[in-house]
């Protein structure tokens, strides 16, 4: 697959601008909903912390967002790819640096666009901030400017500081390089390596090189002029630094017999015969976005014995920088270090290069949708969306900084400290990553009977670019490239399927009629109903002519359901609903959501049953609250004592699961509470599946979550059907097509798996 699925212009643009403009917004964290609450926020009450921190400035740590708030900050002069843009046409990036340092390490931050193109002016704005912020990210600052704006601010600054294109990109070449050596079996000492590229990134990651034991002597950079050989001019003191007494004046010269490359310059600067030219069991690391110097294709085909890495996500060993900023700040800001220093960058080198020898986990192999990741020539660092990676470098920093004495709060207990970090992870940040890296395992073909819909359309469209699925949008193929062309989407490798041009149409009036003919459907009768593409569609994923379904965006849940039931039939005693809640805290389990309106006791076990089965295959260990307006007996109520029944019927079937009831959501959810009130419940942790009494109390209770819980919700998901296929809410977003879409193909390729087996 290619390194990033196509990004057209108008998707873009339309993913910036809405629902709300940008994408990041500030929540409270604490209630103002009573005059009381108006107080204690504001006057008079916000006086007392004041006084406080007064008396003890450290306290503003205690009582103030400061400990885990980052400014990212730019001028725009050197802005991705785009070059000196300025401050305003960079804060879109600024705002994405934001999100991804809140989701993959739970830090709050501003994006701050400086108008002040001039160091000085830059250094004097961002140390006026001081009293803001826990940290400071420095960010597209143009060299050698960057340089010095980040010297100047370590100086002034009594918070870290941190430039990542110049430190976050060392770090992670650095790791990576440690591995690489060791697979090579060369020493650090004797390593002779070359720079294409001299800007930020490549001094910063030259130097941390010497300082895990290259010697400066052993490194050549170059850039766009040559060689930076001690007789040129016009050099800057930092490349200067760097500057080599050699007779060589070309990449090429420097890399004959040379052990490492590390470029960081343009796509295409390195051939093959350069290649050819380095040491044996050389190391290659051709970074430069989004075409490297040289192609790993283009490498491997001329040597079999070099260990490569790129910046790119379809070859091995991708260097992304998201391996470790995050992380960094993470360990910095829990300690309140008042510097980044190169112990607390070289403890996260070694986190990240230590990682990468460890077992890698089942769940990290699902995740990216691989049998095996072994430490080796083709695995030397970990997937950027490892989620051991925060449970490594967080701690190895924040150690590193109390070691050497820039933490204002030390670590006493670094296990303790790594358990409170792996209890913030919610699943719910990965969940969507990894079923999304899933079903890119073997993408399936799902029908899509609404396929002239604009949000089908839309739907399809991600799918293909991102290698999800292969969709088959069914209706007349005039209309659908018509609509997709005012949509402004491409079409073009989507199948498109129009029932009155199937060769196939007698054979499948012949199934249906063999599938219902006992149930008063004629032939004549089967002829009409397949001329709706809803029936059309079922009968073609019942005659396995497609892998999965989805439909119902134009119809209620009931009418796209009958059909289903119909024609394709269940496997269990009774199709159910779930639908997956993904808050907060963690993913929760919605059950029966879409079905069964008044289920009895028996109903409930089995849909308590089912979805406990379900939650395992997302790796989850099921702890399931069979939920009741009542608390274990307080009422007599039918309503009430068939939960309580149902309960029962489940611990006698499956003794295995985690169950208790009947309950109020409040105990299920809330440990304390059920600890303190119920201390006899057999439930142990908070409840992550919840079975609903009806279904008007389940409906509701999902529909709450998703419009003014804050909560994604992907469903609903429909179990105990024999193929897989699912039903569209009719109020879904593209986004929420898309997620059904993905649960649909991986219980396509289950079933595939299983009838191997």
């Amino acid at each position: 697959m290619p390194q990033h699925a196509p990004v057209r212009r108008k998707d873009a643009l339309e993913y910036h601008e809405f629902p709300t403009p940008g994408k990041f917004e500030i929540t409270p964290t604490k209630p103002l909903s009573s005059q009381r609450d108006l107080a204690l926020a504001y006057s008079p009450g916000v006086a007392e912390p004041c006084r406080e921190i007064v008396k003890e400035p450290n306290d503003v740590f205690r009582y103030t967002n400061k400990g885990n708030l980052v400014a990212v900050i730019t001028n725009g002069t050197a802005v991705l790819g785009l070059g000196n843009i300025g401050p305003l046409a960079a804060k879109p990036v600024m705002e994405g640096k934001a999100v991804l340092l809140k989701s993959l390490a739970n830090i709050d931050t501003f994006d701050i666009e400086l108008d002040a193109a001039d160091p000085d002016v830059f250094i004097q704005c961002v140390k006026a901030m001081e009293p803001t912020f826990g940290a400071i990210n420095l960010e597209d600052i143009k060299a050698p400017e960057c340089f010095y704006i980040e010297e100047q601010l370590r100086e002034k600054m009594n918070i870290p500081v941190f430039h990542d294109d110049q430190h976050g990109t060392a770090i992670i070449v650095s790791a990576a390089l440690i591995n690489a050596a060791l697979l090579q079996q060369k020493e650090m000492g004797e390593l002779k390596v070359v720079f294409s590229g001299a800007g930020a990134a490549a001094i910063a990651t030259a130097r941390l090189f010497c300082s895990l034991g290259v010697m400066r002597e052993n490194i050549i950079m170059t850039d766009i002029e040559g060689v930076i050989h001690s007789e040129r001019e016009g050099l800057d003191e930092w490349r200067r630094y760097f500057a080599k007494d050699t007779k060589f004046r070309t990449l090429a010269e420097c890399l004959v017999g040379a052990d490492v490359f590390v470029g960081l310059s343009a796509g295409g600067v390195m051939s093959q015969d350069m290649v050819r030219t380095m040491a044996a069991k050389a190391i290659i690391f051709a970074l430069a976005n989004p075409d490297p110097e040289i192609s790993y294709p283009d490498a491997r085909a001329v040597r079999d014995d070099i260990i490569m890495g790129t910046g790119r996500s379809d070859f091995p060993n991708q260097v992304n920088n998201v391996l470790g900023f995050p992380f960094l700040f993470r360990g910095a800001l829990d300690v309140g270090a008042t510097t980044i220093n190169e112990e607390m960058k070289i403890a996260a080198v070694h986190a990240i290069a230590s990682l990468a020898r460890e077992e890698v986990p089942e769940s990290v192999l699902k995740a990216y949708g691989t049998e095996a990741l072994k430490f080796g020539p083709e695995y030397i660092i970990p997937k950027p969306f490892d989620p051991r990676v925060l449970l490594r470098v967080a701690p190895a920093v924040a150690e590193a900084a109390s070691e050497c004495g820039v933490a204002r709060k030390p670590l006493t207990d670094v296990q303790l400290y790594r358990d409170k970090l792996e209890a913030s992870q919610a699943l719910s940040k990965q969940i969507i990553r990894y079923l999304i890296r899933k079903a890119r395992r073997s993408p399936k073909r799902i029908l899509f009977p609404e396929g002239n819909h604009d949000k089908i359309l839309h739907a399809a469209q991600i799918l293909v670019d991102e290698h999800i699925a292969i969709p088959i949008l069914m209706g007349k193929e005039d209309e659908i490239r018509a609509r997709a062309q005012e949509l402004d989407l491409d079409v073009e490798g989507i199948e498109i399927f129009d029932p009155a041009l199937d060769s196939e149409y007698n054979n499948m009036v012949e199934a249906l009629y063999k599938r219902r003919h006992r149930h008063g459907v004629t032939r004549e009768e089967a002829r009409k109903r397949l001329r709706h593409r809803e029936d059309y569609g079922m009968v073609m994923l019942a005659e396995h002519r497609a892998d999965g379904l989805v439909t119902g965006i134009t119809k209620n849940y009931g009418h796209s359901l009958r059909p289903g039931l119909e024609v394709i039939g269940t496997h269990s005693p009774r199709a159910f609903g779930v639908h997956l809640v993904l808050t907060k805290t963690g993913l929760i389990f919605f059950a029966d959501t879409t079905v069964n309106i008044n289920p009895d006791a028996e109903a409930l076990a089995q849909v308590a049953i089912q979805t406990a089965d379900f939650a395992r295959t997302f790796d989850v260990v099921p702890r399931i609250a069979m939920l009741s307006y009542s608390n274990f007996g307080q009422s007599r109520n039918p309503q009430a004592q068939k939960v309580s029944e149902a309960t029962s019927i489940v611990h006698k079937r499956r003794p295995d699961l985690r169950i208790d009831g009947e309950m109020q959501v409040d105990p299920a959810l809330d440990v304390d509470f059920r600890a303190s009130t119920f201390d006899f419940s057999t439930l142990d942790g908070r409840a992550n599946v919840l079975i609903f009494p009806s279904l008007d109390a389940s409906n509701i209770a999902y529909k709450l979550m998703r419009h003014i819980g804050g909560a994604e919700v992907i469903g609903p998901i429909l179990l105990g059907m024999n193929r897989p296929m699912n039903i569209i809410d009719r109020a879904g977003s593209v986004a929420s097509i898309v997620n059904l879409t993905v649960i649909t193909a991986i219980e396509a390729q289950r079933r595939e798996i299983g009838s191997k087996i």
